[in-house]
């Protein structure tokens, strides 16, 4: 389990924005998906996130901002797509505190958000991509006959330690404080790639992404450093 340490890339992550966040880039249409997208086009590699179950928040949003735009002699193009079509699962339902929450939560997965389906989409959508001008594109499909250089995955829901022997390609885990921590060690002794795997043990499940009160001083540092622990992370694999 990696440890908390210096990371170069944060030395070149700008302020967080804690409130009143304004986007870098911009949204393009792929056959009727939105998809947001930023960082200069003459970049030599790029970045495919599939946000998490709250969709295109303003905090998943920033990040894709940092990841572009963060490192002047080492900067990316990065696509974000709106998987769920402006409809994903409110901020609300979460924690599943209540019959009714776990329920909502229940049917989101086995619908829009169930894994496969998602999985399935992928190829697709960065065929299609490539299509319009997009470069190599790096995201959490990792498996054999995976067109991806290397992979990261932030406050990964279900950790299955299984999936782990069949990646291929280098992976970057950053965990929650929520994640099973037994999982999430089972997962990193069963890779056999170049790895990176480490847990922000005083951070929600989403702190990367749209439940990242970035307001609080402590959840904005962590969120700072977990996205110069990518960028130093892609920085080595792309």
């Amino acid at each position: 389990m990696a440890q908390q340490g210096h990371s170069a890339a944060c030395c070149t992550v700008p302020p967080v924005v804690a409130k009143g966040y304004e986007p870098k880039g911009s949204y393009i249409d792929l056959e009727g998906m939105k998809v947001y997208t930023t960082g200069p086009s003459s970049a030599t590699s790029a970045v495919f996130i599939i946000y998490d179950i709250f969709g295109l928040s303003s905090q998943a949003i920033q990040g894709a901002d940092i990841l572009a735009h963060s490192d002047k002699s080492h900067q990316y193009q990065v696509f974000m797509p709106d998987l769920f079509l402006g409809k994903p699962l409110p901020t609300s339902v979460y924690p599943p505190d209540t019959d009714e929450k776990k329920k909502t939560l229940g049917d989101f997965f086995a619908g829009p958000a169930a894994p496969p389906k998602t999985a399935e989409k992928v190829p697709q959508l960065v065929k299609k991509l490539h299509e319009k001008g997009g470069i190599q594109i790096v995201s959490l499909t990792s498996k054999s006959g995976t067109v991806f250089s290397a992979a990261a995955e932030v406050h990964p829901a279900m950790v299955d330690p299984s999936d782990a022997k069949d990646i291929v390609i280098p992976l970057c885990m950053l965990a929650s404080g929520d994640e099973n921590p037994k999982d999430v060690d089972a997962f990193e002794k069963a890779l056999t790639v170049p790895k990176h795997v480490e847990t922000f043990g005083d951070q929600v499940h989403g702190w990367m992404a749209a439940r990242a009160d970035l307001e609080k001083e402590r959840v904005k540092s962590e969120y700072e450093r977990g996205y110069g622990v990518l960028l130093d992370f892609y920085h080595k694999h792309l």
